[in-house]
C-alpha cells in the first residue's frame, strides 16, 4: 500500500527535513516521493507535527522485578482496563498488554528494558512478547556475578572477558549490557551496607572501578553500538554527585552512558544537608562528549521502585510507602520493590528540580535521554506533563510557585530560561535513541526507514497534544487515530548476536554443572520458545 502523509510540519534532525511537506510510506517503509504516482491512501497532516516514532531507551517493562511489583501492590492496578480476552496470556492482568497501548498512544514504538537477569531472559522475553505494538529490546545485566568477578580477580585476558560478554550478550537475546553497583551486590552478601567506586569486593579483591572499566572496554571492543550502561554507586544518597562525578571522570575517553543522573544530582548544602549539585553535574557532562546520560525525572504523585541494586532498595525499605516491600537476594543482582510516593516536600521538590535542571543545564540534546526510569521517578504515563515542562518556562514557573521556598532556593531551576524546541525533543526522543541503541533503520524519516511515525495535531497545550498522538503507524501500520488504538500487532524483540569462543562456551558449561548442577540450556532457550508474535529482530555490532 502506499500512504501519502500530507502536508505537515516534517521535523526530521538526522536528514535536515524541518518544515512543511509530505512524507510517503510503501507497505512498512518510508520512500522517496514517486514519480507521478497516485496514493492508495491520504493523511490529511495540515497543522500537525510530523516525527520518527519515539524511543525509550530505558524504562521498566518486563522481567522478574516489575513482575514481582504488580504482586506486591495490586491495588494500583484496578483502574486499568481489563484486556481483550482473547490476547496471548489474558489472564495477566493489564500491564503488559496496556504498556504497548499506552506508549503507542503517545507516540513511541521502540522501548528498551533496561536490567535484565541473564538467568531471568526467558521470562522477560515472554513478558515481552505479550506487550503490543511496540518493538522492544533488552540490557543483559553483568558485573555482579561469581564467573566474571573471578575472572576479573585471577587476571582473566581481555579476550575471555569479551568471550563471556559476548557469549551472555547472544544467550539472552539482548541488545546491550548494564552494570548495576558494579560489585555492590556482591558485596552485600557479606554483609556491606555501602560501596563507592573505589571499594573493593571481599572475596574477590577486586573494586567497583575495576569492574566497570573491565565491562566498558570489553563492550568497546565487541563493537555494541550501545555503550555501557552504568548505574552508579550510592543512587539517592546526599553527597552522591561525588560518585557520578568520578564515574564521568572514569569514562577516560572510552564512550560511557550513565542511567537515570537525577539519582545522583544531590549534594549536601543547606541545614538538611541535601541540595542540588545539578549545575555541577551538568558542568561535566558538557566537558566530557564521551559520555551519554539519561535522566531518570522525579514527577509528584505515587509509584513503585524497582531494582536490582539490592543494596540500595534494603537501605530504603524504611521509606516504603505503603508500607510494604520485597527484597531479594539471589545469584548475580538480585533487588528489591519498594513502593514509593514522592510528594511536594522539600525533598520531593528538590529531586523534581534537579532533574529539569539537567534537561535544561546539559547543552546536547544528542547526550541527555528523556526517562523517568519508569517506574522508579515516575510511571512512563507522565512524559506529556514532562514534555510541557521542558518546552515551556511559564509551566515550571507556575509549578516551581507551589512548591517550598526552602528547596528551590538550593536549585537553579527559576533562573533558567531555556524552553525545548520540537527539534530538540525529535533529538532527544527519536535520533539520538537510535544512533545510540545502532539502530539505523528507526528515529529519522528518511528513505528506507522503517516507517514508525508520529503525527501530533498542533495545540497550546503540549501534555495534550504530546500525549495522544493523532496518527501513529508502526511498521506501516496504522495503530492510532486520534489518540486510540486502531490496530493490534506484534513488534520484534530487538538484539545483537555476537559469536563467543567455543572454547569460552566450554568453560561455560563445566561451570554451571559444577555450580548449580545446570545445563547451559537453561540459558540457550530456542526462539520457538518466544510467542510466536515476537520475532527476533538481528542489529550488527560496529566493525
Amino acid at each position: 500500500m502506499l500512504t501519502k502523509i500530507a502536508g505537515g510540519d516534517i521535523i526530521d534532525p538526522v536528514n535536515g527535513r524541518l518544515g512543511k511537506g509530505d512524507l510517503w510510506i510503501r507497505d512498512d517503509k518510508i520512500v522517496a516521493a514517486p514519480a507521478g504516482g497516485a496514493a492508495d491512501r491520504t493523511i490529511d497532516a495540515a497543522g500537525c507535527v510530523v516525527m520518527a516514532g519515539a524511543i525509550d531507551i530505558h524504562s521498566h517493562i518486563g522481567g522478574g522485578n516489575v513482575n514481582t511489583a504488580r504482586l506486591l501492590l495490586p491495588e494500583q492496578h484496578a483502574a486499568h482496563q481489563a484486556r481483550p480476552a482473547t490476547t496471548p496470556l489474558s489472564n495477566a492482568g493489564w500491564s503488559t498488554f496496556q504498556t504497548g497501548c499506552l506508549y503507542a498512544k503517545m507516540g513511541f514504538t521502540t522501548v528498551v528494558e533496561p536490567a535484565m537477569s541473564p538467568g531471568a531472559a526467558l521470562h522477560t522475553h515472554l513478558e515481552l512478547a505479550d506487550i503490543p505494538i511496540i518493538d522492544k529490546a533488552t540490557l543483559a545485566i553483568l558485573g555482579n556475578d561469581d564467573f566474571l568477578l573471578s575472572m576479573i580477580r585471577d587476571d582473566a585476558s581481555s579476550q575471555m572477558i569479551e568471550d563471556y560478554v559476548a557469549w551472555t550478550v547472544a544467550s539472552t537475546r539482548a541488545l546491550g549490557v548494564k552494570v548495576i553497583n558494579a560489585g555492590a551486590a556482591a558485596a552485600f552478601k557479606e554483609n556491606v551496607r555501602t560501596f563507592s567506586l573505589d571499594d573493593v569486593v571481599p572475596s574477590y579483591g577486586v573494586s567497583s572501578r575495576k569492574i566497570v572499566k573491565t565491562l566498558q572496554a570489553a563492550v568497546d571492543s565487541l563493537g555494541v553500538p550501545h555503550p555501557l550502561h552504568v548505574h552508579c554507586n550510592n543512587l539517592g544518597s546526599p553527597g552522591s554527585a561525588d560518585t557520578a562525578a568520578a564515574t564521568i571522570a572514569a569514562a577516560e575517553g572510552l564512550p560511557m552512558h550513565l542511567a537515570h543522573l537525577q539519582f545522583y544530582g544531590y549534594g549536601t548544602e543547606g541545614k538538611r544537608r541535601f541540595s542540588s549539585a545539578a549545575a555541577r553535574l551538568a558542568e561535566l557532562v558538557n566537558a566530557t562528549p564521551e559520555v551519554t546520560i539519561d535522566i531518570g525525572q522525579v514527577m509528584f504523585g505515587q509509584t513503585v521502585t524497582v531494582s536490582s541494586d539490592v543494596m540500595r532498595q534494603f537501605s530504603a525499605r524504611g521509606s516504603a510507602s505503603p508500607k510494604k516491600s520485597v527484597i531479594h537476594d539471589g545469584d548475580g543482582n538480585g533487588g528489591g520493590i519498594v513502593p514509593y510516593s514522592y510528594g511536594k516536600d522539600f525533598y520531593g521538590a528538590m529531586q523534581w528540580a534537579i532533574g529539569l535542571e539537567l534537561f535544561l543545564l546539559i547543552n546536547d540534546p544528542w547526550r541527555v535521554f528523556f526517562t523517568t526510569d519508569h517506574p522508579n521517578g515516575a510511571p512512563f504515563t507522565v512524559y506529556p506533563a514532562l514534555f510541557e515542562l521542558l518546552m515551556s518556562r511559564e509551566a515550571r514557573t507556575e509549578m516551581i510557585a507551589g512548591l517550598p521556598k526552602s528547596a528551590m532556593a538550593l536549585s537553579t531551576l527559576a533562573a533558567i530560561d531555556r524552553e525545548y524546541t520540537f527539534e530538540e525533543i525529535a533529538i532527544m526522543t527519536r535520533a539520538a535513541p537510535a544512533k545510540l541503541l545502532g539502530l539505523t533503520d528507526r528515529g529519522h524519516l528518511g528513505a528506507g526507514a522503517i516507517a514508525d511515525i508520529a503525527v501530533y495535531r498542533r495545540d497550546g497545550n503540549i501534555a495534550k497534544m504530546l500525549g495522544q498522538a493523532a496518527y501513529v503507524f508502526k511498521d506501516g501500520d496504522l495503530v492510532v487515530q486520534d489518540g486510540e488504538i486502531t490496530h493490534y500487532r506484534w513488534g520484534k524483540a530487538l538484539r545483537l548476536n555476537p559469536s563467543p569462543d567455543k572454547a569460552m562456551v566450554r568453560r561455560l558449561e563445566d561451570y554451571h554443572q559444577q555450580r548449580y548442577g545446570l545445563s547451559l540450556d537453561w540459558f540457550n532457550f530456542p526462539d520457538s520458545a518466544i510467542a510466536r508474535e515476537q520475532p527476533f529482530g538481528e542489529v550488527a555490532c560496529r566493525t
